[in-house]
């Protein structure tokens, strides 16, 4: 069973009832770019896993360091 253009206009009309405009706008607007930023990623060059690697470096850093100065303020 196909759905029909008919099925289409009746859903459509019950996602802007429910949903409204300003809503719905806003939500395709932030899928736009969760799109967009996924196509981004993709076309990225391969040297993109160091740079992660070197943030999650940093913060591992600065989390034990965090650590260390929290066990040294325990009396």
């Amino acid at each position: 069973m196909m759905v029909g253009w008919r099925e289409l206009l009746i859903l459509l009309v019950i996602v802007l009832v429910v949903f409204g405009t300003t809503r719905l706008t806003r939500g395709m607007r932030d899928l736009g770019k969760g799109v967009r930023e996924f196509k981004k990623g993709m076309r990225e060059p391969e040297d993109e896993p160091q740079a992660l690697e070197d943030a999650r470096n940093k913060a591992t850093s600065a989390t034990a360091q965090s650590r260390e100065d929290s066990h040294q303020h325990k009396p």
